[in-house]
């Protein structure tokens, strides 16, 4: 397995990524939350992992110090993050509201609040390891610094016209590191190879 196939891989999985919080973002505020958006978000997270290492290995040379471990940091919030989304969106989802409020009880809410921290902390310094290396563009690395993070802290208000936009922004910045991953694949392939 080649390095620009990874990087094609994971720049195809930011897309799908990107895509699990823009179109949720565009139907929510007029339909509320619905099963079929609950299902684009709760399956989305799965292919974030995926899309961080392209985007890591996209700048690794470069990055540092910082890189790694903000990879790291990153990576394991994703992992963690996913499992909140999916658990969110394709199970709570479905209780009735009094079984809900059960589950999210004692030390299921201290698990949530901690994997939401360790996301937006991972999130924030990816972000600025990206802005740092200056090898991705630099919008959509602050983007994702930015707005990854503030949608996390929005999850649990309603549907509103500004979480609308936040989600379209961290979805059109995830496309944009994706679109640039994707380019830069035949030219990370060169670099291992010299």
């Amino acid at each position: 397995m080649s390095i620009s196939w990874l990087l094609r891989f994971g720049a195809v999985c930011g897309v799908l990524t990107g895509l699990s919080l823009g179109i949720p973002g565009v139907i929510e505020p007029f339909t509320g939350e619905t099963t079929a958006t609950s299902f684009v978000a709760g399956i989305g997270g799965a292919f974030a992992a995926p899309a961080v290492t392209a985007f890591h290995l996209r700048q690794r040379a470069v990055a540092g110090r910082l890189g790694a471990i903000a990879y790291a940091v990153n990576v394991v919030g994703l992992g963690l993050f996913a499992g909140v989304a999916f658990s969110l969106n394709l199970v709570v989802f479905f209780l009735d509201e009094s079984a809900a409020a059960l589950v999210l009880e004692g030390p299921t809410r201290l698990a949530l609040l901690g994997s939401v921290v360790v996301f937006v902390t991972g999130v924030a310094l990816f972000g600025l390891s990206m802005l740092r290396a200056r090898v991705l563009p630099w919008p959509a690395a602050a983007g994702y610094g930015f707005f990854l993070p503030l949608l996390a802290v929005l999850a649990p208000l309603p549907d509103t016209p500004l979480t609308s936009v936040v989600h379209l922004l961290g979805c059109a910045s995830l496309v944009w590191l994706s679109a640039a991953t994707w380019a830069g694949a035949a030219r990370s392939e060169a670099e291992v190879q010299a």
